[in-house]
This record gives C-alpha cells, sequence and structure tokens, in this order.
C-alpha cells in the first residue's frame, strides 16, 4: 500500500519514494498466499495433466464416466467451498481453515496409486473438498490485506503466481513420464511430496488473519449484519442485496455453458489431431497466457471496471468453441484456441472474487466469496454432467455446438444484467 509522506512537497518525491511505495503496493499476505498456491498447483496440475489419457485411454473410462467423475470433483468442491467460507467468518481464523483444506488434499494424493475408479474417485472427491474449503478462506485473507482499490491487481498476482505452478505442473508430469517406468504412479507419488511442501509454506509465511485490518468496509444493501459470529442466515442474507444477487446469478449462467478444462483439452487433442504423448502439455498453453496476462488483466478492471473485462473473457472462451467447431487445418489453432483459454481465466477468474469482495461486508467477506464461487462451481458440475452425456449420445461436435449456442445466450443476459444504470448501489461490477 502507498502512503502519503506529507512532510515532502508535491512532486518532489525521491526515486527511492517511488521504489520504496512500489514494494509497499505488494501485500506480503499476497506473496506468501501467492507462493502456497504455485506450490500446491504444482502438485495439483501433474496429476490433472495426466488424468484425461490416465482415466479414458488407461482405465477405459467412457466420455459419459469421464463427465460424471469430472462433475462430482466439481460439485464436492462447489459444496464444501461454502462450508469453508462460512466456518471461517465464524471462527475468524482463515488460515487455520485455509490450511486444513490444504492439509487434507495433500493427504490423499498417496490414494491416487490405487489403481481402481472407486478408489480413485473418492481420492479425487477429498482432494477437491480440500479445494473448497481453502479456497474462500484464501481469496478473503487477500481481499483483506489490500485497500478496494487494488484488489484487482492484487487477486491478479496471486492468480499469476498459482498459474506459475500450473505452467511447472504439467512439464514435470511430463518429464517424469519421460524417464520413470510406470510413469503415472511417480507422477501421483512426487505430487504427494510437492503438496506437502506447500502446506509448510502456509504454516510457516501466512499470517492468521485474526484482526485483520480493516481495509474499509463494503458497501452493502445486504441489510444489518451481526457483529459477532454469523451464523448461516447471515452468510445466506447476503444475497438479499441486488449487486451480490446480480453477480450470483451470472456466474451461475456462465458456469452452465463453461467446458471443464480436461474436456477442452480432450477436444482439442481429437479435433487438432495433437499427438497424445504431447497432451500432457496442452495446460501448458492456457497457464502460459493466463500468466502473462493475469496481472494486467486485474490493473485493467481496477482501471476501466471489471464487467468489461468480465465479459471480454468470456467472448474470448467462445471464440475459442468457435474455432474448435470449425477445425481449420492450420498448424496455428491449438496455439489459437489455448491462448483464447488462457486470456478467459485472466479476465474472470481474479476479477469475480473481487468485484464480490466489493461488495461484501469485511465480517462475511468469506462467506460472500464462497455463495459466488459455490454456485459458479455447482454450474459447471451441471455441464460436465450435461456436456459428457451429450458427447456420449451424439458425439462431441453437437456438445461443444450446444456449450457455444449456451455460452452465447448467457453472456449476453449477463451482459444486460450488469450493465452501470447510473446508481452506484445497482451493481457490483462497475462500469
Amino acid at each position: 500500500m502507498y502512503l502519503a509522506d506529507r512532510s515532502t512537497p508535491q512532486g518532489a518525491a525521491s526515486a527511492r519514494d517511488r521504489l520504496r511505495g512500489t514494494a509497499r503496493a505488494v501485500s506480503p499476505t499476497v506473496l506468501a498466499l501467492g507462493t502456497v498456491s504455485l506450490v500446491t498447483d504444482v502438485s495439483t496440475e501433474m496429476v490433472t495433466a495426466v488424468l484425461p489419457l490416465y482415466l479414458v485411454m488407461g482405465l477405459g473410462l467412457s466420455p459419459l464416466g469421464f463427465g460424471m467423475l469430472d462433475g462430482v470433483q466439481n460439485g464436492v468442491s462447489a459444496l464444501v467451498q461454502l462450508t469453508g467460507g462460512h466456518l471461517a467468518d465464524r471462527v475468524r481464523n482463515h488460515k487455520l481453515i485455509a490450511g486444513i483444506g490444504y492439509g487434507l488434499s495433500a493427504l490423499v494424493k498417496p490414494l491416487l496409486l490405487v489403481h481402481h475408479l472407486g478408489a480413485l474417485g473418492v481420492a479425487l472427491a477429498l482432494d477437491r473438498t480440500g479445494k473448497g474449503l481453502r479456497t474462500a478462506p484464501r481469496d478473503a485473507l487477500i481481499s483483506l490485506s489490500v485497500p478496494p482499490e487494488r484488489q484487482g491487481r492484487a487477486f491478479g498476482l496471486h492468480r499469476a503466481m498459482d498459474t506459475t505452478g500450473a505452467l511447472l505442473g504439467p512439464i514435470v508430469a511430463f518429464l517424469i513420464l519421460g524417464v520413470a517406468a510406470g510413469g503415472y504412479d511417480a507422477v501421483f507419488a512426487v505430487s504427494g511430496c510437492v503438496a506437502a511442501l506447500g502446506v509448510l509454506v502456509l504454516l510457516l509465511f501466512v499470517p492468521s488473519g485474526k484482526n485483520s485490518p480493516v481495509t474499509g468496509e463494503a458497501p452493502s444493501d445486504a441489510g444489518a449484519v451481526p457483529e459477532e459470529r454469523p451464523d448461516l442466515r447471515a452468510a445466506f442474507g447476503l444475497l438479499r442485496g441486488r449487486r451480490l444477487r446480480v453477480l450470483f446469478g451470472c456466474a451461475v449462467l456462465l458456469g452452465l455453458t463453461t467446458v471443464s478444462d480436461a474436456f477442452l483439452y480432450l477436444l482439442l487433442q481429437r479435433r487438432t489431431g495433437v499427438a497424445e504423448q504431447l497432451f500432457p502439455l496442452l495446460p501448458l498453453g492456457t497457464a502460459a497466457v493466463f500468466l502473462l496476462l493475469a496481472v494486467p488483466a486485474g490493473r485493467l478492471a481496477d482501471r476501466i471496471g471489471r464487467r468489461t473485462v468480465f465479459l471480454a473473457g468470456h467472448a474470448g472462451l467462445l471464440l475459442g468453441y468457435a474455432l474448435l467447431l470449425w477445425a481449420p487445418a492450420v498448424p496455428a489453432l491449438p496455439y489459437l484456441v489455448l491462448a483464447l483459454h488462457g486470456a478467459f481465466y485472466a479476465a474472470t477468474d481474479g476479477v469475480l472474487p473481487a468485484a464480490v469482495a466489493a461488495v461484501v461486508p469485511e465480517r462475511l467477506r468469506a462467506s460472500g466469496i464462497a455463495l459466488v464461487g459455490t454456485g459458479q462451481a455447482l454450474a459447471r458440475f451441471c455441464c460436465s454432467l450435461a456436456f459428457g452425456a451429450v458427447w456420449a449420445a451424439w458425439g462431441d461436435g453437437p456438445a461443444l455446438a450446444s456449450a457455444a449456442v449456451g455460452l452465447a445466450c448467457c453472456a449476453t443476459i449477463a451482459g444486460v444484467a450488469l450493465r452501470p444504470t447510473g446508481d452506484p448501489r445497482s451493481t457490483g461490477v462497475p462500469r
């Protein structure tokens, strides 16, 4: 955070002062949480990169079965996210709840070594439970450590560090598969060790979040909230506020037509002919673009408005769907689709929680973020089930065409719902 030096005449700030101010603009909490997410994402993306091929090609899982498994992962995470957010607000210790989530994900990694669909499904569900527990408390810690006008950049920086891990994870998985016999087991074992390192970094370097400094109470039209230990009624009561209700509705609508990453990579491999041995590297394209654009997108959202950046991200995703449907025989097609996929995440993944934080009071910050995150994740759970079913029944082309038409309709509705009305209390997404 910049601090004004009242003894210094205006315009006479030295280069040293400017440098010091820049350093203060980056919250240590954001850097520490970014490091935890970086390490954890190396672990997670190692598994994510190989899992679709392992399940579909290795264990013979059908597209419908994969869609159900992918949907269960998202659904479990969604339901638990609300619990994690509420517990964090209630016990007033965001680090404790986030740490339990990170720890659970690390503990279940050895279960991936069991070569059975049932055990593997349980392991993935528990891993998603850990993700659901930690997401809202972590984002609440970020939003409470920076002033409202810089939350877009703070979330962008965190997502950039998170994505660095997502970038490194598939590379590590690719290298392990190239040198280790029985490569899948080696990938899962190394993933567990890296996840444990992320928990250690959290315990040592992330503050608890108790008695977080007030960064400015967010305006709220949700009515009065309890002063002490908010209950579930207070958390759900946030939806009485129009601004959060609009954000919640738009997140759900758009989530219903957002194809999961795993399905998108499978589509890319099938429709563009990418070699199977290169499949683990596909997430790298998304992660690289996400890494490059996350901070600029967050700063742009702080400057021109979160609505514009958020909708532009979905427009990019829709263009990616269209390119996959068209599938012209050009070598650059996989790169274009992955670039649009990464730009979509850069423009939406950090912008949405920043918009939510702007309309939720500090005492219920984690609960508000969890409400929207839960709605979005449940919508994506439904999307995975429906997408897998349509793919199994009619093929990948009709499934993707349905998702593209649905996304175009939902983005149009969101554009209207989030439009500025001149009333500063009308929406949580300015401009």
